[in-house]
């Protein structure tokens, strides 16, 4: 089968995260210079630590934005990319169902409702399997990719990179991260956020749905695991 199964990888992340973010908070409250503050700051993780944690609570975000990570995921579907794209402050690279062909049956991602239903989990392999076939005699035909692409469904895998900063991070954790997101956007987002608190383990309060940052539930119909902000 082409089923195929998540990978995340962090590519790229600051080996002096918590000296920047350091920098930048005690900057905004200090009369001595950046520079001095980065070169002469004595490198006492707990002192620094308590500095951003108290910063961060106030709600001065700016002084993360200057960490920029870097993420390759592959055998994402369609529909999860969808979702992760309209995250503004992001940048994306993303396969091309345009320039890149597909080759014999397509790879495709299905969701666990649906897997956990053999009868359902049939018939949808069975359209990944009709839709292969029609998309190779679309492009035997000479019909170009871009064209033959149409009939590509949701399920189909993808394969992108993705940058954003940390506050932008820890945004998308506070939403993705959320019982009501999506099964696989939440998988992915959670993988993000665990590979960057093996580096950072201090991120990990942050790195959280938002109903623990804000100690209530802000959506509309809540899942039940916090009370509602009306109590």
């Amino acid at each position: 089968m082409a089923k195929k199964e998540l990978e995340v990888r962090l590519i790229s992340i600051p080996d002096n995260l918590l000296d920047v973010v350091y920098t930048a908070c005690r900057t905004c409250y200090s009369p001595d210079g950046a520079v001095e503050i980065y070169e002469n700051h004595t490198g006492d993780k707990e002192k620094m630590l308590s500095l951003i944690k108290k910063v961060i609570s106030s709600g001065h975000y700016s002084t993360i934005e200057h960490i920029q990570l870097s993420f390759a995921i592959n055998n994402i579907s369609r529909a999860a990319t969808h979702q992760l794209v309209r995250h503004r402050h992001m940048s994306f690279s993303q396969k091309s169902q345009r320039y890149v062909r597909e080759k014999g049956e397509i790879d495709y991602v299905i969701p666990p409702a649906i897997e956990a239903n053999r009868e359902l989990c049939r018939k949808f392999e069975n359209f990944i399997k009709i839709t292969s076939d029609l998309y190779q005699e679309f492009i035997n035909n000479g019909i170009k990719s871009e064209d033959a692409r149409s009939i590509l469904p949701n399920a189909a895998v993808s394969s992108i990179v993705t940058s954003l900063n940390l506050r932008e991070l820890i945004h998308l954790a506070n939403l993705r991260l959320c019982t009501r997101a999506q099964l696989e956007i939440r998988m992915v987002v959670k993988k993000m956020c665990a590979l960057v608190e093996e580096k950072e383990p201090w991120l990990a309060e942050h790195l959280v749905p938002k109903c623990e940052r804000l100690g209530y539930c802000d959506e509309d119909n809540s899942c039940g695991r916090m009370k509602t902000k009306n109590g």
